[in-house]
């Protein structure tokens, strides 16, 4: 009789320990019907992050001319780009300089947004289908179109100018590589980690032409004279600022900011003073 009892309280004890281990998972995993997992609660959107720690982290380019280029003398990245950054930061925290510029290239501002390294992305960025699976983008801020940038004296003053045996240069990453094979299959595309380098192998005789957006092309033909742009553009490149999937919150924001600055001036001062002239309406 004894042993009967023994055997039915161990079996109490161990039914009770089982139970409180399995209330305890349901406490910190998930809080029921309408409850949030610790996860959940934990977790914070990007709006709120930036304004707890009271910095925008942006991913911008360092070596676009009038874009987001880096000024040796200064050591300050400025352009377009670094303009618009600037006044979101503004808009979100109230000061321009709340705010942190980490250098990306083509190939690695996606990652780096997905890591969490950046907040957004405003590095002339074209919006496509394609990179719409992997971010979300806000309206439209600028419009370009892809072209060559050439010698004053090449030949070369349309795409269908391209001949077999040619090489193209371009930067990695971009949508640039993608949209000169499908409009000139014919020639030798080559990348590069950056347009910097592209650049300079352009210079060095390594390519007869470089494609990229005509926005971006003005600002190497400003730099070097020896250069030119064609008038020409094949493709539309709507630029977007990119933030995380799902960051609905920053998405709003950024899309007001925008709205705001065009409807105020301040948007076509900014076009005009690093592209030369107003914006097309």
């Amino acid at each position: 009789m004894r042993k009967k009892a023994w055997k039915w309280w161990i079996t109490v004890a161990l039914t009770a320990l089982l139970s409180a281990i399995a209330l305890t998972g349901c406490s910190t995993t998930d809080k029921g019907e309408g409850g949030t997992s610790s996860k959940t609660a934990k977790s914070t959107n990007t709006l709120e992050k930036i304004k707890q720690r009271g910095k925008l982290v942006v991913g911008v380019k360092y070596d676009l001319n009038l874009f987001g280029l880096k000024n040796p003398e200064t050591g300050k990245v400025e352009g377009f780009d670094i303009d618009i950054a600037k006044g979101l930061a503004k808009k979100i925290l109230g000061d321009e300089n709340k705010i942190e510029l980490k250098e990306v290239t083509s190939k690695t501002r996606i990652p780096m947004l997905n890591n969490g390294e950046i907040d957004a992305i405003i590095a002339t960025m074209t919006i496509n289908e394609e990179r719409k699976k992997e971010v979300d983008f806000s309206d439209v801020y600028f419009m370009a179109g892809q072209s060559l940038l050439v010698k004053k004296d090449s030949p070369i003053n349309s795409v269908k100018d391209l001949k077999k045996g040619m090489t193209v240069l371009t930067a990695k990453g971009s949508t640039s590589a993608e949209n000169i094979r499908k409009a000139a299959p014919q020639v030798n595309v080559l990348e590069f980690e950056n347009y910097a380098e592209a650049f300079t192998a352009l210079k060095a005789g390594q390519g007869d032409a470089l494609t990229t957006d005509n926005a971006l092309l003005w600002g190497m033909a400003k730099q070097d004279p020896n250069y030119r742009v064609l008038d020409e553009t094949f493709t539309e490149e709507p630029y977007g600022i990119a933030v995380r999937k799902g960051d609905k919150e920053l998405l709003q924001v950024i899309n007001e900011y925008l709205k705001e600055i065009k409807e105020n001036g301040e948007y076509d001062k900014i076009y005009e003073k690093w592209i030369g002239k107003k914006p097309q309406q």
